[in-house]
């Protein structure tokens, strides 16, 4: 029996260029937009795309300073 590899749940490395900035911005206006939707508001699903927000934020800061 020959091995199988799985890539559920590998990472690719971001590389440091305009796509990647861009994809970044655009990820983290998606996340505050389901932030804020009426529907998550109450429940902590809300709450982890706020937090999911402000790490992208905090990796948008570090790649333009």
């Amino acid at each position: 029996m020959e091995k199988q590899y799985c890539k559920v749940g590998t990472v690719t490395p971001l590389s440091s260029g305009s796509k990647t900035i861009a994809l970044l911005e655009y990820q983290y206006q998606h996340f505050l937009e389901k932030a804020s939707k009426g529907e998550y508001a109450d429940a902590k699903l809300g709450e982890f795309f706020e937090l999911k927000a402000l790490k992208i934020k905090k990796i948008l800061e570090n790649l333009v300073a």
